[in-house]
């Protein structure tokens, strides 16, 4: 039945906690309508990346620094889930922001994976354990 099931691309930045908490529920089948099919990092060394490739997922990393602006990176995203032919994008971690361009492409299809209430716990410094900790 995996034919059936939503193809998902997590985003992340960083260990992949929440990607490793994905993967998890997939493989005990708590998650029953879709399977992690890519991984996309905006970070080279992210140990999410590692995370991914032990559990046989696909990786791509897009490097903000590649691409003129936030459109020419956010299109370049675009593309590989395109490409991949994604149905649904969780930012599990994913620690840059998209603009209209990117959500607006993919209305009612991504999720953000956010340990705190925005926008009163969030913007720099906050990610891992500091959000927990405000």
């Amino acid at each position: 039945m995996a034919e059936n099931k939503a193809k998902v691309a997590v985003l992340v930045s960083g260990g992949g906690t929440n990607l490793q908490a994905l993967i998890d529920a997939e493989k005990s089948g708590t998650i029953e309508s879709g399977k992690i099919s890519l991984v996309i990092s905006n970070k080279a060394d992210a140990y999410a990346l590692e995370r991914a490739r032990k559990a046989d997922i696909e990786t791509a990393v897009v490097l903000r620094k590649d691409y003129s602006d936030a459109v020419a990176f956010e299109e370049a995203i675009k593309a590989l889930l395109t490409e991949k032919g994604i149905d649904v994008i969780v930012l599990a971690g994913f620690m840059s922001i998209l603009t209209e361009n990117f959500t607006g492409a993919y209305p009612e299809r991504i999720i953000n994976v956010h340990p705190s209430l925005i926008p009163s716990f969030c913007g720099k410094g906050f990610f891992g354990l500091t959000v927990h900790e405000k």
